[in-house]
């Protein structure tokens, strides 16, 4: 044979996370119709996940410190992991491009803007406006109010881009040998990525009790939830990926030549915090 190619060890782990996503899915949409019955399967999904996860991961650190893995195996898991953030792209993507659709074209239709003012036939009052406070439908109840950019949201932006400085300095103490230095600045890269957390709790708290701004309170307020939503999932998971990072490292994990772990942590969090600030511009400026 003139070439040569990788075929990955037998393993239990894919089809047994398939499973567990299956339940998963099962108790969210039986959750969904059946309510507290769908629960429970929903709680039994998500605890064989990361079950699963767990015993996996575990699988993988070992036969990485066993030395197993060679420079094919090294490529294989960059070009996931690059994939994996083109996949979380192209999510993300989906719910930009709703939000741009609405501002850009739909909204300006239902004043009778272009060739869709037919729609100003049925909401003749109707003035385009972003954000959309007073929806023309009247049965829809609008936000009372918007949360201004310049206090949590900058706020959050300050301690994201705060974040992403810690991780890179971090990332850099590593290669060059210091773990010490590297464990500490991690640390303060997972705490800021909690005070992000914690103030984006409390700014749906008053987004929802004071302000009016709900998933019932019109297209505004579906977008805002599901693209900060999703983000601040995102961050969730980000920081217990580093969580799993600063006890591997304070472990003793990792080298100054082999730490792709590490590395591919730190893709995702500076992911996490470019998506972040296109919401900043578009969802809380523009």
């Amino acid at each position: 044979m003139s070439g040569s190619y990788y075929v990955p060890a037998s393993s239990k782990w894919p089809i047994l996370a398939g499973v567990a996503l299956g339940i998963l899915m099962f108790g969210i949409a039986s959750w969904l119709v059946f309510g507290t019955f769908g629960s429970a399967f929903f709680a039994l999904g998500v605890l064989c996940l990361l079950t699963v996860m767990g015993f996996w991961f575990r699988d993988v650190i070992r036969e990485s410190k066993r030395g197993l893995y060679n420079a094919q195996m090294d490529r294989s898991f960059r070009w996931g992991m690059a994939w994996f953030i083109i996949s979380e792209i192209m999510f993300f993507a989906a719910f930009f491009g709703a939000l741009f659709y609405v501002r850009v074209f739909a909204v300006p239709w239902l004043d009778g803007e272009g060739e869709k003012g037919v729609a100003a036939l049925l909401w003749p009052d109707f003035t385009a406006s972003w954000p959309l406070m007073n929806p023309p439908d009247s049965a829809v109840q609008g936000p009372r109010e918007v949360v201004s950019p310049w206090q949590l949201p900058l706020v959050n932006t300050l301690f994201l881009v705060t974040s992403s400085i810690t991780l890179t300095v971090a990332h850099e103490a590593l290669k060059e040998g210091y773990r010490k230095t590297a464990r500490h600045w991690l640390l303060g890269t997972v705490l800021l990525g909690g005070c992000f957390l914690l103030v984006q709790g409390f700014e749906y708290y008053e987004a929802y009790h004071h302000y009016g701004i709900t998933l019932q309170a019109g297209i505004y307020g579906s977008t805002f939830f599901l693209l900060t939503g999703f983000h601040g999932a995102h961050v969730t998971i980000g920081a217990i990926i580093l969580t799993i990072m600063l006890i591997r490292l304070t472990r003793g994990d990792f080298s100054p030549e082999q730490h792709f772990g590490f590395e591919a942590a730190a893709w995702y969090w500076h992911f996490v915090d470019v998506v972040w600030l296109g919401l900043f511009i578009f969802v809380y400026v523009v």
